[in-house]
């Protein structure tokens, strides 16, 4: 492993010869954990953390390292799910550990190391922030592409999910001007909320698709709901034309889905999507429906 300036290189011979490690897995094992464990101790004990959480030298000549009570008790607030000291051996929920790793992002700083106190034995100190921030996300998404984690921090040290290339490809789409703000919204939050890194965010964000989509069946003319949803198909392909009975198709199957499974109701009756990868399908499936619709009536922009 290699230093570039304050950011890590990952270019290992595997990478380069086989290519890196597809980003399939959402959960955080024991060996990424018992890395990220050890990363959170060392910036402790170099006192990088002493950007947010600041030890004084007790003579009163100023900031000497990181307060480690300080950043406990903080910890403890604002993960509160977290247990402290933390232990290399028990594993904590992964969403847990994406919230521990955006705590330490917002704490880190790269120490600058003054004057030195002979008297404490301790350097005087000041921190370079983006830089700190810079390597500590660098650092952790090291561990999670080397271990094919689908998480990464961006550059704020907030953690994403890393969607797999279709899905991504699908959902960097333009800007929804449907003509109905609700539906804009209902189809933009859908968006960006399935790029969370917590399963049950994306369910919520599976349900607001499906909403848009009872939304968008309403935008066409029509005397009814029945008639406008028909009239908005026949946008999408020519009547009476093999394409159309599948599009035709395709939006009952869609609309059962909604009804059956636990994506619009709460019913004991619904099925509930329990598989990340089967959420994933099912929110392309419809996603890319409705992206066809939108194309087709003009509704981009």
């Amino acid at each position: 492993m290699q230093r570039q300036g304050f950011g890590l290189s990952t270019d290992y011979f595997t990478d380069r010869e086989y290519g890196q490690r597809p980003a399939v897995s959402e959960t955080i094992d024991e060996r990424v954990w018992g890395a990220i464990h050890a990363l959170i101790d060392m910036r402790i004990g170099n006192g990088a953390f002493g950007y947010r959480f600041t030890e004084q030298c007790s003579d009163g000549d100023g900031p000497c390292g990181c307060d480690e009570r300080a950043f406990a008790q903080f910890l403890q607030a604002e993960v509160p799910w977290i247990n402290w000291p933390l232990i290399r051996s028990e594993v904590p929920e992964t969403p847990i550990v994406l919230d521990l790793l955006e705590f330490c992002a917002k704490a880190v700083g790269e120490p600058i190391l003054g004057s030195y106190h002979s008297y404490q034995h301790h350097h005087h100190m000041r921190w370079d922030r983006d830089a700190g921030l810079k390597a500590f996300v660098a650092e952790v998404n090291v561990l999670f592409q080397r271990n094919g984690v689908a998480f990464k921090l961006d550059i704020n040290g907030q953690a994403q999910r890393i969607l797999p290339q279709p899905i991504a490809h699908a959902l960097g789409w333009t800007m929804f001007r449907t003509g109905d703000a609700q539906t804009d919204s209902l189809l933009e939050y859908a968006r960006s909320h399935f790029l969370s890194p917590k399963l049950d965010d994306r369910r919520d964000a599976t349900e607001k698709l499906w909403d848009s989509f009872e939304r968008m069946k309403t935008l066409e003319p029509g005397a009814d709901k029945r008639a406008q949803a028909e009239a908005l198909l026949d946008r999408a392909a020519i009547p009476g034309s093999p394409m159309r009975h599948v599009l035709a198709e395709e939006a009952k199957m869609l609309t059962a889905i909604g009804n059956s499974f636990r994506i619009r109701h709460s019913e004991v009756t619904q099925v509930p999507i329990e598989r990340s990868d089967q959420l994933d399908w099912l929110f392309v499936r419809m996603f890319s429906f409705l992206r066809l619709l939108l194309l087709s009536s003009g509704r981009s922009a």
